[in-house]
């Protein structure tokens, strides 16, 4: 009997082992047939032949992807599966519908080395739900939304147009000027002061987050960091460090000297907060950490800067190239306000003005995908089995010019905000600060600034192109980059007559 025993042992675990096996193909087999269709992938390159490389931001969104495998398809970098969220329906299900699920946001190597999971923009879990929350807190506090800061932002909007007459008609560049400007309004609220447009230190940290734009938005950084592909060059990618290592530095110093003359019973700033509840017993120092600081400083600093500025950037050249729109938003202006300042107030007496500015909005289309999500939770949505930590893109520029949502998505045309009768109407797919638990923390302010900015700029003055320039020969071609900036041009700001 024990020899018998013994002789079925081998014949019995082989068909246990093939049973398991087949148990492990039937479900990988039905994972692949529920998981989200894309191109067939190539070895250790993935799809990357096939994708748009003129910028990391854009790479994935390939319009033939969509129309062949429909709004939810997959893409592979390098050796990752990467699922892709394309139109108006499908991107605002998942962001809103399915918030929890596709709240989280993807490990990207180069961020997870830089900020380890620390301040708001890269962050993860409880460090993520704790720094939103008080920065989200904090910042209305500060005025975010509230008439103390429009005062702050008219203030800074009477120095960008001393600066701007300054030029006496003239051709200029203006991205330094208007980055500086827009970087006041948030430097105000971290630290309680403002730069000269002039100050050196200002500059250069300017220069860096530019710079940073610019690599990280670049192919060189889709190629190493996105498909992590050894052979790749990581030039770009130290380069990248280097600067923000530099822009650490540099807020470490400034809050380190804050720090000095804080006041815990008279707190004016972001650091201010901050400081006081490092000092709460109560508080983890896992979360308030000087490490932490500095990453949402950055976090805040950056994105309260470059998304603005490039739109105001993306109004006065689209005003340049459309002039007749130009003189519309003014007379508007003029008869809403006359030579008084423009307020928040004003708003909803301005409706071809507010249209203007969302559309300017909708067409610059900053951020063409958002920022990689990743899944919580395995989940089926429309139909498709995502695993969770599956990166997952959500095409916000999809949103933007979906033709079923636009009546025409690729022109710039103020009517897509307006009624028959002149009225300013809400549109659900207008998107530009994504949607769902990730959307961007600063929407407020940003809607204030880009009002009160591009109001006070239109009243003052006719932005024109060079002489010897058409409006019709301008260029809208964007830059290449993390955002969708305009190219660099001068320009001429005249005032009315």
């Amino acid at each position: 009997m024990s020899g018998l025993d013994s002789s079925l042992i081998l014949p019995l675990l082989s068909m246990i082992l093939i049973f398991i096996l087949n148990i492990k193909i039937f479900m990988m087999k039905a994972t692949k047939r529920h998981f989200p269709p894309g191109p067939r992938p190539l070895p250790i390159i993935g799809n990357l032949p096939i994708l748009n490389l003129k910028s990391c931001f854009s790479f994935s969104y390939t319009p033939k992807l969509s129309q062949k495998y429909g709004s939810i398809y997959s893409i592979q970098m390098g050796t990752k599966k990467v699922v892709v969220l394309s139109g108006y329906e499908t991107v605002k299900d998942a962001l809103v519908n399915y918030g929890d699920q596709f709240g989280e946001r993807s490990q990207v190597r180069i961020f997870e080395r830089l900020f380890e999971g620390k301040g708001i923009v890269f962050s993860h879990g409880d460090t993520w739900k704790i720094m939103r929350r008080f920065s989200l807190t904090t910042l209305r506090k500060l005025g975010m939304g509230k008439r103390a800061l429009e005062d702050t932002i008219l203030e800074e909007c009477q120095h960008l147009i001393q600066n701007l007459e300054s030029h006496r008609g003239k051709p200029f560049e203006v991205t330094t000027v208007m980055n500086a400007s827009v970087a006041n309004i948030i430097v105000s609220m971290l630290f309680g002061k403002r730069f000269d447009y002039d100050d050196t230190q200002f500059l250069r940290l300017l220069t860096l987050i530019d710079e940073n734009v610019k690599l990280i938005g670049g192919p060189r950084i889709a190629v190493t960091v996105f498909f992590l592909l050894p052979f790749a060059s990581s030039d770009y990618s130290r380069d990248y460090e280097k600067d923000n290592h530099e822009l650490f530095s540099f807020i470490r110093m400034t809050f380190l000297d804050h720090r000095h003359k804080f006041d815990k019973n008279d707190p004016r700033s972001f650091v201010d907060a901050f400081f006081i509840r490092q000092q709460e017993k109560a508080t983890s120092t896992d979360y308030f950490s000087d490490d932490n600081l500095v990453a949402l400083i950055s976090n805040l600093f950056a994105a309260g800067t470059e998304t603005t500025a490039s739109t105001l950037r993306w109004g006065i050249l689209l005003m340049m190239r459309y002039p007749e729109i130009q003189t519309k938003v003014h007379d508007e202006i003029i008869k809403v306000v006359g030579s008084a300042q423009p307020q928040i107030a004003h708003r909803t007496q301005m409706p071809y003005t507010d249209a203007v500015i969302h559309e300017v909005q909708r067409f610059a289309d900053i951020l063409p995908i958002g920022l990689p999500h990743a899944t919580t939770t395995n989940i089926m949505f429309k139909n498709y089995y995502i695993p969770k930590g599956t990166e997952v893109i959500p095409l916000l520029t999809s949103v933007l010019r979906d033709q079923t949502q636009w009546e025409k998505p690729d022109t710039f045309n103020p009517g897509h905000f307006l009624n028959s009768t002149g009225k300013l109407i809400k549109k659900e797919a207008f998107m530009p600060f994504s949607a769902g638990r990730r959307m961007c923390a600063g929407e407020s302010l940003a809607k204030m600034e880009l009002f009160l900015f591009f109001t006070s700029l239109l009243q003052k003055f006719t932005f024109q192109p060079p002489p010897g320039v058409s409006h019709l020969d301008l260029d809208l071609t964007p830059d290449i980059g993390f955002t969708t900036r305009p190219m660099r041009h001068k320009i001429c700001a005249l005032l009315w007559n």
